[in-house]
């Protein structure tokens, strides 16, 4: 097939919008759509220090190499690479975000759950089985990025999350009559560093492509605990329904911003852990997980 806009080979057919793109085209229409979401929401200003979580996967790479063409040559500008380590055999490798940061000059910073919160994924595991294991595992990552970013005095902490992800995300909380989830406000909360999803509205399979295309390789693994995660059936059903109705996921996306703005006034009422010192609701859900699984209470 030929590119829809100046006839050359294409390398990609985007099901949603009809078109098919080549090499440049492809790389230009998806910059362009990160980039307009950037203006849009004025996720990076002058004088921000931006932190990326760079887990090492496709997601995250492809965001970091992205920033980084998109900010290098502005003075303004910080950007810092922060990378977690949660402890799970034969998957978390962190030397491939390491070698990545340090080849395009971005400071990175490796914590791991092990030295924050003394037990590891896969420990956590043996003790409570794998029902939960992303569940707690999400939560502790948010914990440690947030805590991380606000040390080093980040202004925003940027997220690899696709469109694939946020449609997901918008299904799973409907399917578990989630409320409160789909109506919260996105006004950032006192001690929550703001969070940025520039990959938001670009889904999967093109960012991958992207990555593959800028970087030359693609990490495709996924955590040997996800297959018990209600988001393993609610992507395969997604998946098979977008097959057939391609513009589903920028729909449910749209209907998650939707119903997040109606909840668009003070964030939720958040105090410090007493424990932890982290910012949190009535319970701080770290500390309830890490005495679950650490103290059995």
């Amino acid at each position: 097939m030929r590119c829809s806009k100046c006839r050359r080979p294409a390398i990609l057919f985007q099901r949603y919008s009809g078109l098919h793109l080549c090499h440049d085209h492809f790389l230009a229409d998806l910059e362009s759509k990160a980039k307009r979401d950037i203006r849009t929401h004025r996720w990076i200003r002058p004088g921000d220090t931006l932190a990326i979580a760079l887990s090492g996967g496709k997601d995250s790479s492809a965001l970091l190499y992205f920033l980084h063409s998109l900010l290098s040559r502005r003075r303004d500008v910080d950007l810092l690479a922060i990378t977690v380590d949660e402890g799970i055999s034969g998957y978390r490798d962190t030397e491939p975000a390491r070698r990545l940061a340090q080849d395009l000059g971005v400071p990175h910073i490796t914590v791991s759950f092990r030295d924050w919160f003394g037990i590891t994924v896969d420990e956590i595991v043996v003790k409570k089985g794998d029902s939960l294991s992303c569940s707690y595992c999400g939560v502790l990552r948010r914990h440690v990025l947030n805590a991380v970013a606000r040390e080093e005095h980040a202004d925003r902490l940027a997220l690899g999350f696709n469109l694939d992800d946020e449609a997901q995300s918008v299904l799973m909380n409907v399917l578990r009559g989630d409320r409160d989830r789909l109506l919260r406000s996105t006004v950032p909360s006192q001690g929550v560093i703001p969070r940025i999803k520039p990959f938001s509205r670009i889904p999967e399979r093109e960012v991958a492509l992207y990555s593959y295309l800028t970087r030359g390789t693609i990490d495709l693994g996924r955590c040997p605990y996800s297959h018990s995660a209600l988001r393993a059936d609610v992507r395969e059903m997604l998946n098979t329904y977008a097959w057939e109705h391609p513009g589903t996921r920028h729909a449910l996306v749209n209907l998650g911003d939707e119903l997040a703005g109606l909840g668009a006034g003070p964030g939720y009422t958040l105090h410090s852990c007493e424990r932890c010192g982290e910012p949190c609701g009535e319970v701080c859900r770290s500390c309830q997980i890490l005495s679950e699984v650490i103290h059995g209470m």
